[in-house]
């Protein structure tokens, strides 16, 4: 009589189908690490040439004045703020960074570049809840520029605190 084979245990078997699966989900987390980290860590890298290559520095002109005072608000309001630039050189601006000097401000920075002779304008946001009092406020700009690469814009906003 003929036996069909089978195994006794899964140690009889020619691969753990448990270690396999293990193995598969490691491997396929190592590699989407990987893909983000490289991703990132390229255009990190990009920036960093830019600034580093001082023949690609190029000009910038603010055509808001670097300091701003919006008077009076309401707390709870959120601020709109923007800082218009127009690059003044002959090659394109890379603004590399847009650095708040605190969490109640959120940054956003342009994407692109900026070509010769085009403007721009760095935008941020104040969240004045719990903010009472006058504040002062920085976002710091880090662009491939000739002669400095760092620009502090300054807005300063008095917060009046809510009446119910």
């Amino acid at each position: 009589m003929l036996r069909s084979w089978r195994p006794r245990s899964r140690r009889d078997l020619p691969f753990d189908p448990v270690r396999s699966l293990l193995l598969i989900l490691l491997l396929a987390g190592a590699v989407s690490a990987l893909v983000a980290g490289c991703n990132g860590n390229n255009s990190a890298a990009a920036m960093q040439a830019v600034l580093a290559d001082s023949a690609r520095y190029t000009t910038i002109e603010w055509l808001d004045s670097a300091q701003k005072d919006f008077g009076k608000i309401p707390e709870g309001q959120k601020l709109q703020v923007a800082f218009r630039f127009r690059n003044t050189g002959t090659m394109p601006l890379v603004i590399a960074r847009v650095q708040p000097s605190c969490g109640c401000t959120i940054a956003e920075q342009p994407r692109e570049t900026i070509a010769p002779g085009a403007e721009g304008q760095i935008k941020a946001t104040f969240n004045s809840q719990g903010r009472t009092g006058i504040n002062h406020k920085t976002l710091f700009v880090t662009a491939n520029t000739k002669g400095t690469q760092r620009y502090d814009l300054h807005f300063v906003v008095e917060v009046e605190k809510k009446t119910s």
